[in-house]
């Protein structure tokens, strides 16, 4: 069997692009956005799984259990169960969430000013993030991930 590397190229701008390697370019995007982000949100002292607990159980008319936001949240990054379940009791330490007598989580009125503010950062970041490229690049540019993810996970599959 034949490997390649996944490294970088020495330089890129003389490595015709498409024989470039998949592995650098989407671990290399992907640091760069999330620090970005990341940077972003802590200037308003929250973290990602905040923003995604906010978001999730604001949209939850009944509010969610703890449970509830482990399951929708919890694959989204490692350890992610235990991110939420923590980013769930600085929500309530700070009073953004409240817990009622099922122990279902609402958001209080601090809670949504708050989701209204990083809001309006998360619409900023976007709008940088995809600065300059068109809707149509950024669709095809996800698709393209995402068969490259159903290859891989065919292949592997079938060994």
């Amino acid at each position: 069997m034949t490997t390649t590397a996944t490294t970088a190229p020495a330089n890129p701008d003389s490595t015709p692009v498409a024989t470039q390697p998949i592995g650098y370019w989407s671990t290399a995007a992907s640091k760069a956005v999330l620090q970005h982000i990341q940077s972003a949100m802590a200037r308003l002292d929250i973290t990602q799984p905040h923003w995604w607990v906010i978001n999730h159980v604001s949209g939850a008319d009944e509010g969610l259990t703890r449970d509830e936001l482990r399951v929708r949240l919890g694959g989204f990054v490692d350890n992610g169960e235990e991110m939420v379940g923590r980013a769930a009791d600085g929500l309530l330490a700070r009073g953004w969430l409240a817990a009622d007598a099922t122990e279902r989580l609402r958001l209080t009125d601090t809670g949504r000013e708050a989701q209204g503010r990083i809001k309006e950062l998360v619409d900023e970041l976007r709008a940088e993030i995809h600065e300059g490229i068109p809707d149509e690049e950024y669709v095809i540019a996800l698709s393209v991930l995402q068969r490259m993810i159903r290859n891989v996970e065919a292949k592997a599959a079938q060994a």
